[in-house]
């Protein structure tokens, strides 16, 4: 059977079938409450990750997982792709209604159906419908089902770059550092697949995820010796879908998480997740989402605070988890915000710990798309804003930009009450304030009817909220 070339092939990592992954590109690791739905504006999903922002996407994909993440330059990389059950259908889907068009790096985490289960289907739909898939990362330790054959066979159909992937590598995506830190070239625990996960460090400013696959005690203790008991991860992805076996009390004193995210399905036929690691994560006040519960969640990252999104409003206290509603894979709900924390990841040390409330300002919608004619009804064409706080908000000599850098500074004397709102209209040339609207008394349309990013700055140059519409 071609199968056994193949796997023979991975488990030797023979020339013509690996390439050497990319060689370290940054320095290794070591040595909040919930405000409630308010989403994006108009409803819409939060910022796919370009203009400036790391996401991290946690598809529903039930008692399986798989990871988006879209660079601050808008490249791609998929981290697994779903069970073989359903055939990647929810994956494609889920990329499709982000607009990615390409796949810049698909990432096996290890061989087993329930992380592959789409990867034929990814691979097919993209070299085909899209832009295609730039490279596949793989630990290299083969599984002889079918799925893995599938995928592999898609590989060569389509001519994609393979890479044997271990300890010490990068994946080079563009504008974040993606940092390998296990396997070891060696492997562990006698070459069993979880272990062998490949666990990924993913850092942009302040804010770093650790995505560890299935890894278990071997994998997690390798991890946290290799990196001297520091691996700061302003988010966790819960190992193993939550089993007792993984995300133990080591690896969770060496990360030390604000965040953690569950991937399972809500009546797991293997109890995921298991209450042993709930009680630890709950020991630590760790805010915890649930797929299951929570739906598609969304870490959105400017570098300094990460939100977080989500399709459904849920309990997020470990022990909680299951008073939650269950949400199918594949509901196209939009994502709404739920918090935002601080990533206070410094030099590749945790800082204090402290979980923000959102900021008081907020997007409350966007109307880009004026009637008729942009050019000639530019006060049809705004942004609304709210205090979302308890208490009044001076804005007054707060700056609002555009992703091309348009730039408007709020007049003196703008002091928002609790829940109170202001339109900023493109429109009219006096600049002040009419009663609950301002005007920008810009000569042309401001923002783009397709997609733009709403940035707000304080007097200081502070950046308070960084909004994206698509």
């Amino acid at each position: 059977m071609r199968l056994a070339a193949v796997a023979l092939c991975l488990l030797l990592a023979l020339a013509g079938c690996f390439g050497v992954a990319p060689g370290p590109d940054a320095p290794a690791p070591g040595g909040g409450t919930d405000d409630g739905a308010d989403g994006g504006p108009n409803g819409r999903s939060p910022a796919l990750g370009a203009n400036g922002t790391l996401s991290v996407h946690f598809i529903n994909v039930g008692q399986s997982a798989s990871a988006l993440v879209i660079s601050p330059t808008g490249e791609t990389m998929l981290v697994d792709s779903g069970d073989y059950g359903d055939d990647g259908e929810h994956v494609v889907r889920y990329l499709e209604r982000r607009g990615v068009d390409r796949v810049d790096h698909l990432v096996t985490s290890h061989a087993d159906a329930d992380h592959i289960g789409g990867h034929a289907a990814v691979i097919e739909h993209f070299e085909t419908e899209g832009e295609g898939v730039g490279a596949v990362y793989d630990p290299g330790i083969a599984s002889s089902t079918r799925t893995y054959e599938e995928y592999l066979d898609a590989v060569e159909r389509h001519d994609v770059p393979l890479y044997r992937t271990v300890a010490g590598d990068s994946i080079p995506l563009d504008g974040a550092s993606v940092r390998v830190l296990a396997p070891p070239d060696g492997y562990l625990a006698d070459r069993e697949r979880n272990e062998n996960s490949l666990v990924l460090y993913l850092r942009f400013g302040e804010t770093a995820v650790l995505l560890p696959g299935d890894a278990e005690a071997s994998a997690e203790r390798y991890v946290v010796n290799r990196s001297g008991g520091s691996i700061p991860a302003t988010v966790l992805s819960a190992g193993h879908h939550g089993s007792a076996s993984s995300t133990g009390e080591a690896l969770l004193d060496a990360t030390d998480p604000k965040i953690a995210v569950v991937s399972s399905a809500f009546d797991s036929r293997y109890g995921h997740p298991h209450e042993e690691t709930l009680r630890r994560l709950a020991a630590r006040d760790v805010r915890t989402y649930w797929t299951a519960t929570h739906g598609d969640v969304a870490v959105v990252s400017d570098g300094d605070r990460a939100s977080v999104y989500t399709q459904r409003a849920a309990p997020t206290d470990p022990l909680a988890l299951r008073e939650g509603d269950p949400v199918a894979p594949g509901t196209d709900d939009a994502l709404e915000r739920r918090a935002v924390v601080d990533g206070d990841v410094v030099d590749g040390r945790s800082g204090t710990d402290r979980t923000e409330s959102p900021p008081a300002l907020v997007v409350a919608e966007v109307h880009a798309d004026a009637a008729g004619d942009d050019r000639r009804n530019l006060n049809d064409e705004y942004v609304v804003f709210e205090n979302a706080g308890d208490a009044p908000l001076d804005v007054s000599g707060w700056t609002v930009r555009d992703e091309a850098g348009k730039t408007y500074a709020v007049p003196e004397g703008v002091v928002l009450d609790p829940g109170e709102r202001v339109t900023l209209r493109t429109g009219d040339a006096d600049g002040g304030r009419d009663g609950t609207d301002l005007h920008w008394g810009a000569g042309g349309p401001v923002w783009n009817n397709d997609g733009d990013t709403v940035v707000v700055e304080n007097d200081n140059g502070d950046r308070i909220l960084t909004e994206t519409y698509a």
